[in-house]
């Protein structure tokens, strides 16, 4: 069977792609990307071309753009160029050269799926409705990356390889050796651009493939072989794996609001526990390094936290909780006498004030009922800082708010995310909890400031 067939075959089987699709295909020039364009005419696909000048080795750039604009023309189809500066996002955002490449094509080619429309700088006659994006990574690209990823340390996921479908990334060359795609070249006299920097050992996949994987078969001639073969396997044990760490999830994790709640004591009779605890936090930011520390907290004193770039998992009692992590700077509103509803960012506040024989007692911590005739206005909704304190209703004697949200066992981000409301610097009300004494309705009290809060996240340990 031939080239083109294998690769009809290979798409139907893994379901990549309807033969109507509209397929926008990334071609820099060289030997892969060019056979990825023929075998797509050949079987009669409808696509588009895409074509990155990264401006990394001088004339060579321009020269691969020309040549791919050019290719695009023999087609007849719609061309997309787009000129990066590649070493300047790389030092802006400290990533090698290769990541910053990655980045900007994936980046750049999502956003032609989403903006349909052609980036040479011409509107198309149509708009573009392109489905999937197509890249020309083969069988020996797929070798190098499972075992950059072995020692890497990136676990099952990373020796499972390329995958041929994730989202719309599509590899419809996975199964071809490179050799197979310069033998479908040289039969077709296919012209193509040869990458020189690809001889070179300056970037990590092209040590693998020039040096490493020849020293290795020099010993095991059939490594590459096995290699594919193994990845096939870890394919299906990932499938296996993915399975299991979802059960061990459901059993674990309970979601409330923003936060993931995770019971300790369960939690440390999973069996693996390092596995499954690495598989729930990485979805978090966590590194597979911070794996040690977060298991350290199951063990540690109430309040103590570890933290990634977007989140925090912290030790409160019996629970690992992990939560957003969120500015705690003090915001501050302001309430006018008129003001009837507040929305702020825990929730809306409404407000209203009613006579005497209108009220009755509301036993009900998310409502404050407070002595309008003590009340002064502006008052001012802020977050709760540490010094603040006040008399809790019953109470002759001034408490912290420090010490009161101990004796209320609140976690650490239910107290960052607690909000007071004041007048002339004294707290009358610890919103959602407990409102001052001093401003309490007594029997001299005529008017009743009633302040409902509705938080938006109503669950609370």
């Amino acid at each position: 069977m031939d080239l083109l067939e294998n690769f009809k075959q290979y798409i139907r089987k893994e379901n990549l792609f309807q033969p109507k699709d509209r397929l926008l295909l990334a071609v820099s020039g060289g030997v892969d990307s060019v056979v990825l364009c023929a075998l797509c005419q050949q079987a009669g696909y409808d696509f588009e071309i895409a074509h990155c000048n990264f401006q990394l080795r001088g004339d060579d750039s321009s020269r691969d753009e020309k040549f791919v604009r050019a290719l695009a023309r023999k087609y007849g189809v719609a061309f997309h160029v787009r000129i990066f500066d590649t070493v300047a996002y790389a030092k802006a955002t400290k990533m090698s050269i290769e990541e910053a490449a990655r980045d900007l094509r994936y980046e750049w080619f999502y956003s032609l799926v989403r903006n349909k429309k052609n980036t040479d700088g011409k509107e198309m006659n149509e708009p573009s409705v392109v489905k999937y994006i197509l890249t020309a990574h083969h069988a020996d690209d797929n070798i190098e990356t499972v075992l950059m990823n072995f020692f890497r340390g990136t676990g099952i996921t990373g020796l499972r390889g390329i995958l041929p479908k994730q989202g719309k990334i599509i590899r419809p060359l996975l199964f071809a050796r490179r050799s197979e795609l310069e033998l479908f070249v040289k039969e077709n006299q296919l012209e193509f651009v040869t990458d020189h920097s690809n001889l070179e050992n300056d970037y990590t996949r092209n040590y693998f493939r020039n040096a490493i994987i020849p020293l290795v078969s020099e010993s095991f001639p059939e490594a590459t072989k096995n290699v594919l073969k193994n990845i096939q396997r870890f394919r299906e044990t990932d499938i296996l794996y993915q399975q299991a760490v979802q059960l061990h999830r459901k059993k674990l994790l309970e979601q409330k609001g923003e936060e993931v709640h995770i019971p300790v004591l369960k939690l440390m009779k999973t069996v693996p526990l390092q596995t499954v605890l690495y598989e729930i936090i990485k979805d978090f930011g966590f590194t597979a390094h911070q794996t040690e520390d977060a298991k350290a907290l199951l063990k540690s004193e109430t309040g103590k936290y570890i933290q990634s770039a977007t989140h925090r998992i912290i030790k409160n009692r019996d629970w690992l909780i992990i939560s957003p992590n969120q500015s705690i700077e003090a915001g501050h509103i302001l309430i006018e006498e008129k003001d009837t509803n507040i929305d702020f960012k825990n929730g809306t506040v409404s407000i209203n004030k009613i006579s005497r024989d209108q009220f009755s007692i509301v036993n009900n911590p998310m409502i404050a009922q407070l002595d309008f005739g003590l009340i002064k206005f502006p008052l001012l909704l802020r977050r709760w800082k540490q010094g603040d304190y006040f008399y809790p209703l019953g109470m002759q004697k001034k408490k912290k708010l420090s010490r009161f949200f101990i004796d209320q066992k609140l976690s650490l981000t239910q107290k960052e995310n607690t909000w007071v409301i004041e007048m002339d610097k004294k707290i009358i009300w610890v919103v959602g909890m407990r409102i001052d004494d001093r401003f309490k309705i007594r029997d001299p009290t005529r008017q009743i400031y009633v302040v409902n809060f509705l938080s938006r996240n109503r669950t609370r340990n």
